[in-house]
């Protein structure tokens, strides 16, 4: 075994000579034959390792009889030695963890700490083949999307240093005859046996028939978790520059959106990582209820073809479609978007919530007219003018037709975005006639007389 765990080692290069490493040993088989696997190679590599135990304070005198074994050892074989408690049952209760997600946190807790204390470069852990395989089937049945199946990663970045799984490439079994061949004789934790957690169930029924199959299952999973990493390390970049290219973010307000049309040019790989990255950005914890059919739905929500719709996810995410655009948004965050309503200071600036500026001017020559600028006589209306956000029933006389049209329908006709048009600056006059929705339509105003004040109106849009 420890001439397997050599070339492992070696092949991933999973730490250098003269290296610190921390150890997690619990006084289990696997955490002890790692130790002693390690203790065996620290001449040839210059180690400094340090055993750190933890405990966890869930079988009373039992467990602290493991961190105990695991002192007694050290002293033994001349081993750096650390050991703490952790009160797993006050933290399970007041944070409404499970047992074993809690006491994976406050155990990392722990390897984070003394990580950083003692400088270290690397944190080895047991973890070996079987338990990859135990993983890969666990998330086969709780999961559906790739990402899972990477598997128990061979090493990754932690506490300033690196986690690293000298183990992976052997079995439990192996591990077991490594333990009797070098006389060590691990504490065994009766929890191990309870088929109530789902890796136990996993391991003493559905991974013997596994291997009844492939006895060598643990080197054939072991390649495919490696592949799959190394692919969906490649894909996550590229769908991080996807992100950055077609997303739009609003960090202030928890919101992005994106134009479908240039999101669905990319490969459809891509489209589904960059929509796990984007609700990553937006949820703070992603929620546990947000599954696979969150996902179908999203994409059939933006291949379907339709103007305006909405869907819902978990905790109040709003999914809106408005034509070609998607926005991703939560509801409690929107009930602050502000309708405004202000006079428009002649001459002067007039400033929106969201810092656009309407510039306003007496003047005697008119400039070139663009959709964000607008001039008429100040004799045409009726004075002084407001700039507000639209009101239900809101018509205007647009040029070019008889009789009036409902901005509704104006919006409509432009398409535009739904979550656009409760903000979108009108101009009217003091009689509450609609002469301007700014940047879309002009009223029908007679052309600015000659030898009359002329009033000119100049909008520059916000960065909000």
């Amino acid at each position: 075994m420890e001439s397997k765990v050599r070339q492992f080692i070696q092949r991933h290069h999973l730490f250098t000579k003269g290296a610190t490493i921390v150890i997690g040993v619990s006084g289990g088989p696997d955490s002890m034959a790692l130790l002693h696997c390690l203790y065996a190679m620290k001449e040839d590599w210059d180690l400094r390792i340090i055993a750190l135990t933890v405990d966890h304070q869930l079988r009373g005198e039992e467990s602290l009889a493991d961190l105990t074994y695991v002192k007694q050892i050290c002293q033994q074989w001349q081993i750096e030695f650390i050991g703490t408690s952790v009160n797993v049952p006050a933290w399970k209760q007041e944070n409404k963890q499970g047992t074993q997600m809690a006491a994976r946190t406050l155990r990392y807790a722990v390897f984070q700490e003394q990580m950083e204390k003692l400088e270290a470069d690397y944190l080895a852990l047991g973890h070996h083949g079987d338990d990859q395989i135990e993983t890969m089937v666990m998330r086969l049945i709780r999961a559906a999307d790739s990402q899972s199946f990477k598997g128990i990663p061979v090493k990754r970045a932690f506490a300033g240093g690196t986690i690293v799984r000298p183990l992976l490439c052997v079995t439990k079994d192996e591990i077991w005859n490594y333990c009797q061949a070098n006389h060590i004789s691990p504490r065994l934790d009766p929890s191990n046996e309870e088929t109530v957690y789902m890796r136990n169930y996993v391991r003493h029924h559905i991974l013997p028939l596994l291997k009844e199959k492939n006895n060598s299952l643990h080197t054939t999973v072991q390649h495919l978790s490696e592949t799959i990493t190394d692919d969906q390390t490649y894909l996550l970049a590229e769908a991080k520059k996807m992100v950055a290219s077609v997303v739009c973010f609003e960090p202030e307000k928890r919101q992005l959106s994106f134009e479908i049309r240039t999101f669905k040019t990319y490969a459809f790989a891509l489209q589904r990582r960059a929509y796990h990255l984007i609700l990553n950005y937006l949820y703070v914890d992603v929620p546990n209820d947000l599954s696979y059919v969150h996902e179908e739905q999203f994409f059939a929500f933006i291949h379907r073809q339709m103007g305006n719709a909405q869907i819902d996810f978990p905790e109040g995410l709003k999914v809106e479609k408005s034509y070609d655009q998607i926005r991703c948004y939560f509801h409690d965050d929107l009930n602050g978007s502000s309708s405004f309503h202000k006079f428009v200071v002649i001459p002067g600036k007039t400033i929106l919530p969201d810092g656009s500026v309407m510039h306003a001017e007496f003047v005697d020559t008119l400039y070139e007219q663009t959709k964000y600028s607008l001039s008429f006589s100040a004799d045409q209306v009726a004075l002084p003018l407001h700039i507000r956000t639209r009101k239900n029933g809101d018509k205007m006389r647009v040029a070019g037709l008889n009789g009036r049209k409902k901005v509704k329908d104006i919006f409509i006709d432009a398409k535009v975005p739904r979550h656009k048009r409760a903000t979108w600056p009108i101009v009217t006059d003091n009689d509450g006639e609609i002469l301007w929705l700014v940047g879309l339509r002009k009223a029908a105003l007679a052309r600015p007389r000659m030898n009359t004040s002329q009033i000119q109106l100049y909008f520059e849009k916000g960065n909000k």
